[in-house]
Formats: C-alpha cells, structure tokens, sequence
C-alpha cells in the first residue's frame, strides 16, 4: 500500500482547499509594486524614475507610459551588457549569478538573457502551485512516490566572469529542492553530461532501474527520448519497461502537432499537463484537467501586459511599434491574440518575449500560446499564425492517417510569384501533391485573409515530404540538441535557402 503517497496527495489536497481562490488582476498590483520598489534604486529605476512612479495616484498607468517596449536586442544593448561589463545594480539589484543561454528559435547566436536568485525563487514557488494542482487530477496515491524524468539541456553550467551559464533547463534543474531529488530522474550524474546522445543512451541504459510516473520536457526530444529507450530494449511500446508511466508535462512548443506521434509511442493513455517555462521565467501551466489552457503565474515575480497582435502594431522584424497600446490583465478579452509583454523579478522590463497568447479563460486568467510575433506569415496578407498552421497540418493528419511531428514553410518567391513552400516531417507515404490540395483548401476553408491572398498575391502551395529526422538533424547542426531548442515553423527566404540545401545535402 502507497502510504507515503496517500500522505503526500492528502497533504496536496488539504493545502489546495486552504488556499481559497485566486485574484489575478489584484496580484498583478502587488507584484508591479514589489518590482517597482526592488529596483527603484537600480540605474534602470533611476533613469526611468521609479520612485515618482511608486508615487503617482495610478502606478499601472504611469509605468506604462514611462518605461518604452524593450526587445531583447534594445535592453541588451542598451543595460544588460553593463552586467557583462562587471556593473552592479543595472535592471535589478546586485549581480545575477546565471544567464540563461537561449537562441531562440530565430537567432543564430545565443541571448544571454539574466536569471537572478529571485527569478529561481519564483520558478521554484510556480512550480511547487503546478504540484499542488495536481490534486485537481485524478492521479492514484501511488503516483506520488514515483520517479519524474526530466529531460533538458545539461546541468554541467559555464563558469564565466563570476557567473554561470546553461539553458533555463539545465539551470534550474541544477537548483531543484533536496527534497525533490530524491523523485528526480535521470539523477545528477546522468544530467550533467552534456552530449546529448549520449546522455540520451545513458538513460537508455538506466530505464530498467527507474519506475517513472511522470516526463518533463518538449515534446521533439521527449519522443526521440523514448524511442531510443524502446529500441534499445527492443520493446512495442514505452509502458513495456515504464508501466507506471501516467503523466507528461510539455512545454516549450505547442504539443498538438506531437500529438499523433506522441501517442504511438504509448501503450495507454496519459494525462497531458502543458506548461510555459521560457529562459525569462515561468509563465503559466495547466491548473485543471477541464480545459488544456495554462493558468498565468500572477503572483510570482512576473509582471503582464498585452498588445493586441494586429499587424499595425508590429514591425516587419517582430517587434512593436512605439505607438501599440499595451493593456492590463483587467482590460483583456477572450479569443484575441495578444503579443506578450513581461516585466520580471530578473530586471526584465516591458520585454517581448515574442510569443503571442489569447485568452480562454480571463477570471481565471488562462491563456493558450498562439504563435510567435516573428512566425506570423503575413507575407502577402495570408495573415496565418502559428496555432492556425498547426491545425492545418493536424488535419492533414486526420485525413491521411498520418503522422506529421515537424514542418517549417516560407512564403517563397519562385519566377516572380509567391508560393507557400511547406517541408512536412513524416515517415509515411503520402503524395506531396495531394497534401498541397488538402492543405491549401483547409487553410482556405479556416482563414478568410488566406483566401483572399490565395485569390490575388499567393500563386499556389508547394509541399515536399522528409523524414522527420532531417529536422533533428538541422537543429543538431545550427543550435544543439535537447533542452529549450525548438524548430522554426516560418522562415524568412535567407533562412530558407539555408534549410533547402541542408535537406538537398
């Protein structure tokens, strides 16, 4: 019998019930006045006058027309790189004594982006309310004296110039609770190793000794994960050598397009719990088993605001213009798409991280990710986000019988006529003009913007099949496998010239 698990999940539900209900929009005031006064003595809140701010009859208000939009590349240029220079107290106090290294899913160079004591603090008490939620599950008492099995980058960090660098992964997986060390896999050793292969053949190797409850990680690597698992042991299916295996928390990327292949690798159904741990903090996670949105962290270190995502606000770069409006969590509506602003416990201020997001949910502030600003395909006026071209090519899934984990696509000009060029990952035999035609008829048949643009500037779609290796293998190639690495669903024509001859040669 699961005593220690009965304990734990009774502990979890008693503390779920004590903590009543949650206020989102009043959260979101404490934690900009806690930012606000943190750093009012930096020289960011100096120069922006955060005292005066703190003083006003509306500080929500003041500080959105104080402080400007920073992108990564304008609050690098203009303070972070004092932090490099050996400055203290530039965008929070003190010194961070982490950067996480993050290329994104568009830069060919890492951002160096800081992580401070107080941010690892905040991802710690995010991801101790993502445990507790775990009582709004239907997990058995047994579950809670298994093994996690987290998969990032590895925790063997860069010592640089009084700091250290790493993945937010290998990052935080190198601070976790000693009390949680005790369920963590692969266990620290196995962790540190930092070629990815090899780390993955380590666990391979180790699988028999583990009873594993639950994964964590993003869906690409998980999958590549198991399946080296299941064919070095030679079985059907995962839960042959796992048969405890109940839970995956994703994130990173949206897990629909992983969905099918994800599966085929099971041999029962398993609860899927999104998460959001970008290198700039924790963002959200699932909260309930109702819905598959994420609850934002409101009251951890994390400051919102939201900039309707219409194409007059943004720049053909992907940032934002001066003039957007930025709104509080008060002010949102369900079902728009928002580009996401932070401000953070990490001296982030006003920052895009990139991602777009909509609300479902705005009481309970659960949102779904919808896309990133620089993967918006508006190249002719198409105007197609990125959860738009996931269903696109889950519907292809559905009407082949297929499986498609990756793709990428480039508005592409071919003899003066653009094109949408599409490269779809798939093992299976399919006919890459018949999923052209069914591809191009059910982006028509969901976006009236991408019929428009197939009726005057957009000539045709193009498709062409690789295995899904090949994306693997480019990502391998340009970035590093594992950990925060995600693959690009939308080129620009240079990047794109770029994959067409990795996949030629």
């Amino acid at each position: 019998m699961p005593i220690i698990g009965h304990l734990i999940k009774g502990f979890i539900e008693v503390r779920d019930k004590l903590s009543g209900s949650k206020d989102p929009i009043a959260e979101q005031k404490v934690v900009l006045d806690e930012l606000l006064k943190k750093a009012e003595n930096t020289s960011f809140g100096k120069h922006y006058n955060f005292k005066a701010i703190l003083e006003s009859e509306c500080p929500v208000e003041a500080f959105a027309k104080s402080v400007p939009y920073f992108d990564y590349n304008r609050i690098d240029k203009e303070w972070w790189q004092k932090l490099h220079d050996g400055e203290a107290d530039v965008t929070w106090p003190g010194r961070p004594d982490y950067f996480a290294l993050s290329s994104g899913t568009t830069g060919k160079t890492s951002k160096k982006i800081p992580v401070t004591d107080a941010m690892i603090d905040a991802i710690r008490k995010t991801g101790l309310e993502q445990v507790f939620a775990l009582s709004n599950f239907d997990l058995p008492p047994d579950f809670f004296e298994l093994g996690i099995l987290m998969l990032g980058s590895s925790t063997d960090l860069n010592k640089v110039e009084g700091h250290q660098e790493g993945e937010i992964s290998g990052i935080s997986a190198s601070n976790i609770p000693t009390w949680f060390r005790g369920y963590y896999k692969p266990g620290e050793e196995i962790a540190e190793i930092d070629d990815w292969d090899e780390r993955v053949q380590k666990i391979a190797e180790e699988a028999p000794n583990w009873d594993i409850g639950a994964l964590s990680g993003i869906p690409s690597w998980i999958e590549l994960m198991l399946q080296k698992v299941i064919d070095y042991h030679n079985l059907n299916h995962i839960h042959e050598i796992w048969p405890n295996l109940q839970v995956y928390t994703s994130g990173g990327v949206a897990f629909g397009p992983y969905k099918k292949s994800f599966n085929a690798l099971l041999g029962k159904p398993i609860t899927v719990i999104d998460t959001y741990l970008a290198s700039e903090g924790f963002m959200a996670f699932q909260a309930r088993p109702e819905t598959d949105a994420m609850q934002l962290s409101t009251d951890s270190g994390i400051y919102f605001e939201f900039v309707p995502f219409e194409p007059e606000y943004i720049k053909p770069d992907g940032s934002l213009r001066d003039d957007a409006p930025a709104l509080q969590l008060s002010e949102v509506e369900e079902g728009q798409d928002y580009v996401l602003l932070i401000s953070t416990v990490s001296g982030a201020w006003r920052y895009l991280i990139g991602d777009t997001i909509a609300f479902t949910d705005v009481e309970r502030a659960e949102i779904k990710i919808t896309g990133r600003t620089k993967f918006f395909l508006n190249t002719v006026g198409s105007q197609l986000s990125v959860n738009k071209l996931d269903d696109g090519v889950q519907g292809l899934e559905e009407k082949f019988g297929i499986r498609i984990p990756e793709y990428t696509l480039c508005a592409k000009r071919i003899e003066g006529e653009f094109y949408h060029c599409w490269y779809l990952g798939t093992e299976d035999k399919t006919d890459d003009q018949e999923l052209a035609r069914a591809l191009d008829a059910s982006l028509k048949n969901a976006n009236k913007n991408y019929k428009v643009a197939r009726s005057k500037a957009l000539k045709g779609v193009k498709v062409v099949s690789v295995p899904p290796s090949v994306f693997h293998d480019w990502n391998g190639k340009n970035k590093k496998k594992g950990g925060q690495v995600k693959m690009e669903r939308v080129m620009g024509e240079e990047k794109f010239e770029e994959w067409e001859a990795f996949v030629k040669s």
